[in-house]
């Protein structure tokens, strides 16, 4: 038997398991989220403080002096929010596991630690889809709707904004060494790019030191390439786009590799000195 025929069946099998403890992980954090109204209450009632209350606000008091229709411009902009933020919420979890020793047993379990870190970020993805949900019902009370393929385009590309966001939160779990200082961390690194990466409110007019801050927000790229698929084609496209697709795809890979490298190393590492 050569050795070739040898390693894979060993290949498989790694890769098998690799396979399985995502799976494992990710149902974990899906049933600790149904054991979590906290987390329930915010998935849903998030888009009602946001779209009902600042963006219903927004959207009478500004929509006039727009290009496009404000409300399908909103409600875009709400979902990759929505993706973005809880899924870095769920990640912060990682701290919280550690006092109890969970993240340390898992580190030595094995398996790679970016199964790990992977299964976490779908895993928290899960409660960032409920938000979505709601972010959906939201905007059909208000009147806001999507057409059926620009949904299933935004479904498409959700995997890529959850890694992203995922990416950004393991760059942040590598370095803090509790859940008081994640939870602080985490609202200074979403709450900017909430007013600041166009999801509510139009950047393209910036300047000066707001320009410069948006195009430093990893999710504007996320927004615009979600933007440039379903506006693809509408004669809104020019006003509402800012870069080329293939930019957006360049730096949200490149900020996804570089955080869930560095920062999966650095937790690791964080682990392995406790």
């Amino acid at each position: 038997m050569s050795e070739m025929t040898v390693k894979q069946p060993k290949i498989k099998s790694k890769f098998i398991r690799e396979v399985n403890a995502v799976i494992t992980i990710l149902s974990r954090d899906i049933t600790i989220f149904f054991k979590s109204p906290g987390a329930i209450i915010i998935s849903f009632g998030m888009p009602i403080a946001m779209m009902g209350m600042l963006g219903g606000s927004l959207g009478q008091n500004m929509s006039g002096d727009l290009t496009f229709e404000y409300g399908p411009y909103m409600i875009v902009g709400m979902i990759v929010n929505m993706l973005f933020m809880i899924t870095i919420m769920g990640m912060t979890s990682l701290v919280e596991e550690r006092l109890t020793d969970f993240t340390q047993e898992m580190m030595i379990s094995p398996i790679s630690r970016y199964s790990i870190v992977i299964g976490k970020i779908f895993g928290s993805a899960f409660g960032a889809i409920i938000g979505v949900i709601g972010t959906l019902i939201v905007g059909f009370f208000m009147g806001i709707t999507l057409e059926i393929h620009q949904l299933l385009i935004i479904l498409a590309l959700s995997p890529v904004i959850c890694l992203l966001a995922g990416a950004v939160a393991m760059s942040i779990m590598g370095i803090v060494k509790d859940s008081r200082t994640a939870n602080i961390a985490v609202m200074l690194v979403t709450m900017p790019q909430m007013f600041l990466s166009g999801v509510i409110i139009p950047i393209n007019n910036s300047s000066g030191i707001l320009y410069i801050l948006n195009r430093a927000m990893p999710m504007t790229y996320c927004l615009d390439l979600i933007r440039a698929v379903v506006y693809s084609g509408s004669s809104e496209y020019e006003n509402i786009v800012l870069f080329n697709p293939m930019i957006s795809i360049s730096v949200i890979a490149a900020i996804t590799v570089i955080g869930l490298v560095a920062g999966t190393f650095l937790f690791a590492r964080s682990e392995t000195n406790r």
